[in-house]
């Protein structure tokens, strides 16, 4: 579903949660709950970009990060060129009252040069869209406003200097910062390296992800269940997840509830990749065994548990040079703490100067008891906005970390702060768009 926003849905600043942060430190799995602003500071303090880049063509840039600042070598537009399709006049030939009737000297179309055209003085000259005009012309007058007369053409208001010629280096100078370290190149930025003639880009090599579910209950779909068993859709919501062009995905798959098994599945990730993402295992159960593994592994964990519904168990560290990050089994928790905790990690090792997480004012259209400790994220659905312009949502579900049905028909998360009073049609509440994610 698409969001759609009003003139009064207004994008809130961006939150302390992306500030850099030096406050890390060990946790242990007796830990008390961490916020979650504090979370995510933390797990972005243990991120760097990664270093290496290479050279790419244009047409490999898109969806990558650019590695340097980028400048214009030369203005764009390159020379004054005419704006409409119309005829390029000298004001000083426009003595007197007006109507006045010129004699059509040449014709300029895009491509031509102006140095190549010899006009007489009291003339105009036809000129199209994009054709260079000449240094002694002033004006471009459009061809709705003037009356063919012959090989002559009547004007019959004089325009004002300047009118409709798109002037030399009117859009970027040259020399002139265009882009900068850290832009994601989509295809706007890659339009103007392309209008100031950049044929190739220095962009950061891609970050390397490996990511792997646990659980011994976990089948493929296709595959017969037996009782007990469930298909696993965490592979195929992170591979979708982790589909940027500027991610070098590892999916290694499922690895059943054996700890042996496990640490194996873990070094081989860790030995090859920037970050390692896990699916379940990271709880208090006999079987949640990766926290431990991580520790055992000589690798140190900055966040165990956080004040959050769902994900409380979302677990974050490093292992070597390489990041962990475990996110929980259910999959609306997993979704959550991925687009909150994870993907804010992984863009920071890819280098992006900024996050791309949006997050707007929004006025609630139901009513839901607040969790007394612990920060909520709730599947929604806007349903157009109110008098105000703010978008207005509806609750879908009832806030379960294993349906995925409400979570699939949203168009994004509504945020519900901790407290005693519940969540009444039109209070104000934070709203996080799914479509401006990509999710």
């Amino acid at each position: 579903m698409s969001a759609q926003f009003a003139s009064g849905a207004q994008p809130l600043p961006t939150p302390a949660i992306f500030a850099d942060c030096t406050d890390g430190g060990a946790l242990g799995r007796s830990a008390e709950l961490v916020p979650v602003d504090l979370a995510m500071r933390r797990g972005l303090a243990l991120a760097e970009p990664v270093e290496e880049t290479e050279a790419l063509a244009l047409e490999q840039c898109l969806g990558r990060v650019l590695a340097q600042d980028l400048t214009a070598p030369c203005p764009q537009p390159l020379f004054d060129n005419s704006a409409m399709d119309g005829y390029a006049i000298r004001l000083a030939d426009l003595a007197g009252d007006g109507p006045w009737r010129l004699p059509v000297g040449g014709k300029l179309a895009a491509g031509d040069s102006a140095t190549e055209v010899t006009a007489e003085t009291a003339c105009a000259l036809r000129i199209l869209t994009g054709a260079p005009v000449p240094c002694s012309f002033d004006a471009v007058v459009m061809q709705e406003r003037v009356v063919l007369d012959g090989e002559a053409v009547i004007v019959k208001t004089k325009p004002r200097r300047g009118e409709n010629i798109r002037r030399c280096g009117e859009d970027v100078a040259a020399g002139q910062k265009i882009l900068k370290d850290g832009d994601l190149l989509g295809a706007r930025p890659i339009a103007l390296a392309a209008a100031t003639g950049h044929a190739f880009l220095q962009v950061r090599r891609k970050v390397r992800v490996a990511f792997f579910s646990t659980g011994s209950e976990l089948r493929e779909p296709g595959e017969v269940l037996q009782d007990g068993q469930i298909y696993n859709s965490n592979r195929y919501l992170l591979r979708c997840l982790l589909s940027a062009p500027f991610i070098d995905l590892q999916d290694m798959g499922n690895v059943v509830d054996d700890p042996a098994r496990l640490a194996a599945q873990l070094s081989a990730a860790a030995a090859s990749c920037d970050v390692v993402i896990s699916t379940g295992g990271v709880s208090v159960g006999d079987a949640d065994h990766m926290p431990r593994l991580v520790g055992e592994a000589g690798g140190a964990l900055s966040i165990v548990k956080v004040a959050m519904k769902p994900g409380k168990p979302v677990t974050v560290g490093k292992l070597g040079a390489t990041i962990y990050v475990g996110l929980p089994g259910n999959p609306v928790a997993a979704f959550v703490t991925y687009l909150l905790i994870a993907r804010p990690i992984i863009e920071r090792c890819a280098g992006l100067s900024s996050p791309r997480m949006a997050a707007f004012s929004a006025v609630a259209g139901f009513t839901r008891r607040r969790h007394p400790w612990r920060r909520e994220y709730l599947p929604v659905a806007q349903r157009g906005v109110d008098s105000a312009g703010q978008p207005l949502l509806d609750l879908l579900g009832h806030g379960s970390s294993a349906a995925l049905l409400p979570l699939a028909q949203a168009s994004g998360l509504g945020i519900v702060e901790p407290g005693g009073a519940a969540i009444e049609p039109g209070m104000a509440m934070t709203y996080i768009p799914l479509a401006t994610l990509n999710a």
